[in-house]
């Protein structure tokens, strides 16, 4: 199990929309400066909203491995906070970044479809850059060194080696790339999936 402060955490903006997901650290951080309110997710209370001090008096007689302890207190790791001045919408796209395209693509080599740790892939132009290809989502996917050094700046065609899956801009999600990696949490599915009818409370 991942380390406590390290789990993530689902982040609300202040109309309950999600919007990205952050560490634990990082939630609890935002807890401590007033800037989140943490969501409660189980019991008759489900779905109030709680600042440091209540939710420090929630934490107390739990017990659970998902704990931040400390000399003086155990504090239960939230796993939803909502914000308290952040209004902003979702985001519509997914940011270009290297490790959104190993994870777009499963940390899969795309010509020889090893599944490689992060530090064993690259990234490789379909259409290399000196023949015209560019650096977006639709013509990079992620390789290993192998095939990457074998296919060169050569065309598909050329090198005979062509990628097993379309390179695609995929649609931003909060949790993109956890539930592939079997993060994330049940308790999200009422925020990622509107289907369900359920009231909120607010403390």
């Amino acid at each position: 199990m991942s380390a406590p402060l390290e789990l993530p955490v689902l982040v609300l903006n202040r109309y309950w929309q999600p919007v990205h997901t952050c560490s634990a650290r990082r939630a609890v951080h935002l807890l401590c400066i007033g800037h989140a309110h943490v969501v409660q997710v189980d019991g008759e209370e489900k779905f109030t909203t709680h600042d440091l001090g209540s939710w420090i008096g929630h934490s107390k007689g739990i017990v659970s491995e998902e704990m931040i302890h400390s000399v003086r207190l155990a504090l239960l790791v939230p796993k939803i906070i909502v914000l308290s001045i952040y209004d902003s919408l979702p985001r519509l796209e997914l940011k270009f970044t290297r490790r959104n395209v190993f994870l777009r693509d499963k940390f899969t080599c795309q010509y020889c479809l090893k599944v490689l740790p992060e530090n064993k892939l690259n990234l490789d132009h379909v259409i290399p850059r000196d023949k015209g290809g560019k650096t977006t989502w639709e013509n990079i996917v992620a390789s290993c060194v192998k095939c990457n050094t074998r296919k060169a700046n050569k065309f598909p065609q050329e090198a005979n080696m062509y990628p097993a899956n379309k390179p695609f801009a995929p649609r931003w999600r909060p949790l993109y790339g956890l539930q592939e990696n079997g993060l994330g949490d049940e308790s999200w599915a009422h925020f990622l999936h509107f289907g369900k009818k359920e009231s909120r409370k607010t403390a």
